[in-house]
C-alpha cells in the first residue's frame, strides 16, 4: 500500500510539475509580489502532498491545479482580511501582509488574469473560480470596463525588435497611457529611466547589443521603485525560484489582451490604498 501511494504521488507530481512555473506567474500577478505569490504556491503543493484528493481529477491537470491554488488563496485571504496582522499566524503574515489585505485583487481582475495572461478558456476560468460560465462572461465585461477607467500612466518600453516595440507602444497608447520612450540597449534603458521617471516599465530580456534587459531593470531599480513587466519567449527561465524574480511576465508571442491585463494589474498594485 505504501509503495502504491508513493507511486501515485510521484505520478501526480509528474503531471503537475510542468504547470508550476506558470502557476507561480499567476500567483505573483494576483498578489503583486514574489514572496506572497510563491508562498501561496507552496501552500498548494503542501496540500497536494498531504492529500492527493484535493486535486479534482475530473478536470484537466492544469485547470485542477489552478483551482486548488485559487481555493487556498481565497480561503487564506478571507482569514487574513478578518484579522489584524499581529493576530495572524506567522505563515499567514507572509502570505498576506497588510498591503495585500488592503488591496485584494477584485474578482473581475482575477478572471482577466486567468483568461488573458494564463490563456484559459472562459469555461476553464469559471471552473477554477467556482462560478458559472454566465457569471464569468458578465464578470469579464466588468473587467474590460475597469480597464477603460484605469488611471493614466507614463510607460517606458525596453525592446530591441522595432516591430515588437511598435506593437507594444500601440497597445499602451490604445489603453490611454503615455509612452515616454523606447530603449533597445541596457545603457539607453538606464539613461531613459533616469531622464523620464516612468510609472511602469515593459522590458524584453535580450537586447540589441547582446546586453540583458534583466540587468537593465536591476540598475533602474537601484535608483527608483517602479513596477516592471517582462515580455519574453521563455518565461519559465525567469520562474525557477533560485533568485529574486519578476512579478509580472507576459509570454511571446503575446496577445494584446495579455499585455493589457498585465499593465492593468501592475498599476493596480502600484496604487496605494486610501
Amino acid at each position: 500500500m505504501n509503495g502504491q501511494t508513493a507511486d501515485n504521488t510521484e505520478n501526480l507530481s509528474t503531471v503537475i510539475a510542468p504547470h508550476l512555473p506558470y502557476l507561480r506567474r499567476f500567483a505573483r500577478a494576483l498578489c503583486g509580489n514574489q514572496q506572497s505569490g510563491d508562498a501561496f504556491v507552496a501552500s498548494t503543493l503542501e496540500a497536494v502532498i498531504e492529500d492527493r484528493s484535493t486535486i479534482d481529477r475530473s478536470l484537466a491537470p492544469r485547470v485542477a491545479l489552478y483551482k486548488l491554488f485559487y481555493t487556498i488563496w481565497s480561503s487564506l485571504r478571507i482569514q487574513g482580511a478578518d484579522m489584524v496582522e499581529d493576530e495572524m499566524p506567522d505563515d499567514n503574515v507572509m502570505l498576506l501582509g497588510s498591503a495585500e489585505v488592503a488591496r485584494l485583487t477584485p474578482q473581475s481582475r482575477r478572471l482577466l488574469l486567468l483568461t488573458a495572461i494564463e490563456e484559459f478558456s472562459l469555461v476553464e476560468a469559471a471552473a477554477i473560480m467556482n462560478i458559472s460560465a454566465n457569471e464569468a462572461e458578465t464578470m469579464l465585461g466588468h473587467a474590460r470596463d475597469e480597464l477603460a477607467r484605469e488611471r493614466r500612466a507614463r510607460v517606458m518600453i525596453i525592446e530591441d525588435e522595432p516591430i515588437i516595440a511598435v506593437d507594444i507602444e500601440s497597445i499602451v497608447l490604445g489603453m490611454g497611457h503615455e509612452v515616454v520612450g523606447i530603449a533597445d540597449t541596457r545603457r539607453d534603458a538606464v539613461a531613459l529611466a533616469a531622464e523620464t521617471t516612468p510609472d511602469l516599465v515593459l522590458a524584453d530580456v535580450q537586447l540589441a547589443d547582446g546586453s540583458s534587459g534583466i540587468r537593465a531593470v536591476e540598475e533602474i531599480l537601484m535608483e527608483t521603485t517602479v513596477p516592471v513587466i517582462f515580455i519574453t519567449a521563455y518565461p519559465e527561465r525567469l520562474l525557477t525560484g533560485d533568485r529574486p524574480e519578476p512579478t509580472y511576465l507576459v509570454t511571446k508571442p503575446f496577445r494584446p489582451e495579455s499585455v493589457e491585463a498585465a499593465i492593468a494589474q501592475a498599476l493596480f498594485h502600484q496604487t496605494k490604498p486610501n
